[in-house]
């Protein structure tokens, strides 16, 4: 017996849907996202057809970080007041964003260096090393270089931002503080220091946080910051590994256009940790 297959309708039907057609006198999607200036951003310099990804990857990284900003500011907020039940879902939504910047080199991995040669030189000395937001996210979680913000010089307002930050706590100068609030025995010089310096590993910082993992029941909520805090530095390192590997897929060595040695400069910071005695206990549990 043949059946006859039911009718597939081509369109979907709108009919008792109660849809808003007329919004002249309303807020509309593009008003709200900002969408002409969010996608009339986008203006290559050359003809070249690789362009338009280039600009675009770099201009989605930037809201990225943006967002990571946000979290991670919030996050030292409440660090600072001792309510660390948010900074958890915060942390756990910088992570997730972390991991859409990892692939985002997938997709920047596509342009060959042919391709990339091409529209190069449309960049002029312009270079991701110039990114403010990428420079504040650093200080933020705790990697201070006074010498990277001498790059913004031409730019009074961002030099001055880029300064308070690099003069201020960061995050994990936060979570110290916390700890010796908590009663554990930080040093006072891990706590009181210049903070315009890179931070350098403490014992004594070591064994508060290895106290933290052996009474993890009592110290439930250190013990689980403590834990979103390597998540934090291991997705930044494999963003580091997948940054190098894609700018050498793409230029070799080649020096960057800002200036930098490259692959060879990229590579220097491939050891960095933002948060170094919660990765040296692991050897001591």
């Amino acid at each position: 017996m043949n059946e006859t297959p039911p009718r597939v309708k081509p369109f979907v039907d709108l009919s008792d849907e109660q849809v808003h057609w007329d919004l002249s006198a309303d807020l509309s999607y593009s008003q709200y996202l900002g969408l002409d200036k969010l996608l009339g951003a986008q203006r290559p310099l050359s003809y070249q057809h690789d362009e338009m990804l280039f600009i675009i990857i770099h201009q989605v990284s930037e809201l990225w970080m943006k967002l990571c900003l946000h979290e991670l500011n919030a996050t030292i907020a409440c660090v600072r007041r001792d309510d660390l039940g948010p900074t958890f879902k915060m942390l756990a939504r910088v992570s997730t964003i972390q991991q859409q910047l990892l692939q985002s080199w997938d997709v920047l991995a596509t342009i060959t260096p042919y391709d990339y040669s091409a529209f190069r030189n449309s960049l002029g000395k312009s270079s991701g090393f110039q990114s403010p937001q990428y420079r504040m996210l650093e200080f933020l979680i705790g990697n201070k270089n006074a010498d990277t913000i001498k790059v913004f010089r031409s730019d009074p307002q961002v030099h001055e931002t880029l300064d308070r930050a690099l003069r201020a706590p960061s995050l994990y100068d936060e979570v110290l503080r916390l700890l010796s609030r908590r009663g554990l025995d930080v040093p006072a010089e891990a706590i009181d220091r210049d903070f315009t310096q890179p931070y350098q590993a403490n014992k004594q910082v070591a064994a508060a946080w290895l106290s933290v993992y052996h009474n993890s029941v009592k110290d439930w909520d250190l013990y689980e910051l403590a834990e979103r805090l390597v998540d934090l530095d291991y997705k930044f390192q494999l963003w580091r590994f997948a940054h190098v590997k894609t700018v050498e897929r793409i230029i070799g060595d080649k020096r960057g256009t800002g200036g930098t040695g490259g692959v060879s400069y990229l590579t220097k910071a491939l050891e960095l940790k933002f948060f170094p005695e919660l990765w040296t206990i692991r050897t001591s549990m």
